[in-house]
């Protein structure tokens, strides 16, 4: 019998929108061909994975891979490295890399760099400013572009829009939804002499909640005056989880692992290594976290992976950069809180799949469906692993988790049919490619 299909997945117990049932996954020409019971002999290569869950391919919107202008903490390969290893099999990287990403030329470099140099798909946020306003509408529709990622309070690099009038300009010309990393920069300005030199415990102290509900407040009230979709980055406070849950019309929101899983405490025993922005704060704001998971206010997850070498994130207290690494943590520590019984296995997928898929309207990803990339992360809920900084490709080489047990670890991930990574290994040439999105597919 002449082979129908290139790969054939067997027995797995896939999580989709359908729920949790054993099903087989086949693959022709990288797209998903047949799901169901599906005879092997049809099949080129058949993988086993019984006892295994297939989960639809997880998708990070929110990292940072550093390329171009600070390689020596991460590059588009090692990033996409620590993707794949994890189970990602998509990324969206932030703009705020040296030069920024704002031009179109800037955004053709980035994807020329990444294009069969990364391991997973890949899309690239584009920054918003008062200098490219005019050209939002075009720079938000070229290939490889996530949309218009907005900082109103500043981080790392030198994308600061503060004042409501240049918020408002932007928002003006978006049509897709636009991204924001939200602290009002006034309140941190007037708050630095609050920064305790050598104490990284005073970090959210600085950088308080109240400085994130404004600017929140901010966001959602230009949004609605110049009718545009906004997307509310790794949220921090529970006070946003109850506003944004009124506003969920004009504003998504994200969370990321470290918020949910991190907590004040933790200063103590790692210093800077949990400083980020926002801060990781007390226990009250990480459970009003979790309730916006339970409650359907959060929309997806993103590990706001940023990495800095052990060097710099050893200075002293306001000198030591803002980040920590993460995309190649994110599945293992949702998965050990799946274990732990915070969340489902299908809420995870809606967070990191479907979620991703219907915000930023990826083609073609976010199911596991029949005329869909055979995207998938594949799981075993019973593995235990511990992370360890020697586990971590980035080339920052640490994670906040070194020495962390968890139940629940990633074995295979699978890009357009193709297994990536199997049992912790890399198993093919990088493939990346960019991805696409409905509002901005090529027309004619």
């Amino acid at each position: 019998m002449s082979d129908t299909y290139e790969f054939l997945f067997r027995n797995g117990t896939v999580v989709n929108q359908d729920g949790i049932g054993t099903h087989d996954i086949a693959v022709r020409d990288g797209r998903i061909a047949a799901i169901g019971d599906v005879d092997p002999r049809r099949a080129g290569k058949v993988i086993d994975c019984t006892g295994l869950h297939i989960l639809p391919g997880v998708v990070d919107t929110q990292v940072h891979f550093r390329e171009p202008g600070a390689e020596h903490k991460e590059d588009l390969e090692t990033g996409s490295r620590g993707a794949v290893l994890g189970g990602v099999t998509g990324v969206f990287e932030m703009p705020n890399t040296n030069p920024t990403t704002t031009t179109a030329e800037a955004l053709a470099d980035k994807v020329a760099r990444a294009r069969h140099r990364m391991h997973c798909d890949f899309a690239f946020w584009v920054g918003g400013t008062r200098e490219n306003v005019d050209e939002i509408p075009e720079l938000e529709r070229l290939p490889g572009a996530a949309g218009i990622k907005v900082f109103i309070g500043s981080s790392t690099g030198n994308l600061l829009v503060a004042d409501d009038e240049g918020i408002a300009a932007i928002l003006s010309k978006t049509r897709r939804r636009a991204a924001f990393h939200s602290e009002d920069e006034m309140r941190l300005e007037a708050r630095k002499p609050l920064r305790v030199e050598g104490d990284p415990s005073s970090h959210p102290v600085w950088r308080d909640e109240i400085a994130a509900m404004q600017a929140t407040e901010r966001l959602v009230a230009i949004a609605r005056r110049t009718g545009a979709r906004i997307h509310v980055l790794h949220i921090s406070t529970a006070e946003e989880i109850d506003y944004l849950a009124l506003h969920k019309d004009v504003a998504t929101a994200e969370a990321t692992p470290h918020h949910l899983t991190l907590s004040s405490e933790d200063y103590a025993r790692l210093g800077t290594l949990v400083q980020m922005n926002p801060p990781v704060r007390d226990a009250r704001h990480r459970a009003g976290i979790w309730k916006g998971i339970s409650q359907g206010i959060i929309d997806v997850l993103g590990s706001d992976h940023a990495p800095h070498t052990l060097e710099e994130k050893a200075k002293p207290y306001p000198a030591s950069p803002s980040g920590m690494t993460g995309v190649q943590t994110l599945v293992p520590i949702m998965l050990d809180h799946v274990n732990a019984g915070r969340l489902t296995l299908e809420r995870l997928a809606d967070l990191t799949s479907a979620g991703p898929s219907r915000l930023f309207g990826m083609a073609r990803k976010g199911r596991i469906a029949v005329g869909y990339d055979a995207d998938l992360t594949i799981v075993d809920m019973k593995r235990r692993e511990t992370i360890t900084n020697k586990w971590i490709a980035s080339r920052a080489a640490w994670t906040p988790y070194d020495g962390k047990r968890v139940i629940g670890w990633p074995v295979g991930t699978v890009v357009r049919g193709r297994r990536v990574m199997w049992e912790g290994e890399i198993t093919e040439p990088s493939i990346g490619e960019p991805i696409q999105f409905l509002e901005a597919l090529p027309r004619g």
